[in-house]
């Protein structure tokens, strides 16, 4: 006879094609893949190069954490990219003007070009992506995620 354990368990069984953030990981890196792709050949970029470029295009002067902060992205994944884009004079780093420690990023004027060539493609990936979807759709979409992104902020706080 199986244990109380066991039959929870069992009970219990995860349905990954149901499962909800199974299929949001499996989603992200199909499309993610396809923009890696795009972003690798044309550019050099990896994904990860990109998410910091993408930020720093958007809003300048930030720490290393900052960016990674806004891109929930590990740490060493952010320093590494940073690194790497710094190296290809993509990303200027300079001391913070209060706080010496603190080094501050920034797009070179090469950096803004890929940027600024990357951009539409991207835009357009989003557009292919989204074509699938009515206007309602979405727009029903846009504040499904935005109350998903609030509530996953929520799991970090807390012990599940």
């Amino acid at each position: 006879m199986p244990s109380s354990a066991a039959r929870k368990t069992a009970e219990a069984a995860l349905d990954l094609d149901a499962f909800l953030p199974y299929r949001l990981s499996v989603l992200t890196n199909r499309v993610s893949d396809a923009i890696a792709r795009i972003y690798s050949e044309r550019f050099k970029l990896s994904i990860p190069e990109w998410r910091v470029m993408a930020v720093l295009g958007g809003t300048s002067n930030l720490s290393a954490r900052e960016v990674a902060e806004r891109t929930a992205m590990d740490k060493v994944q952010v320093s590494r990219a940073v690194e790497t884009l710094v190296r290809a004079r993509r990303v200027a780093r300079t001391a913070d003007a209060e706080d010496g420690r603190i080094q501050r990023l920034a797009l070179t004027a090469k950096g803004r070009a890929i940027y600024d060539e990357v951009v539409p493609l991207a835009l357009h990936l989003e557009e292919v992506l989204l074509s699938a979807l009515t206007a309602d759709e979405r727009r029903q979409l846009d504040g499904l995620v935005a109350k998903l992104g609030r509530q996953a902020a929520l799991l970090r706080v807390s012990s599940v």
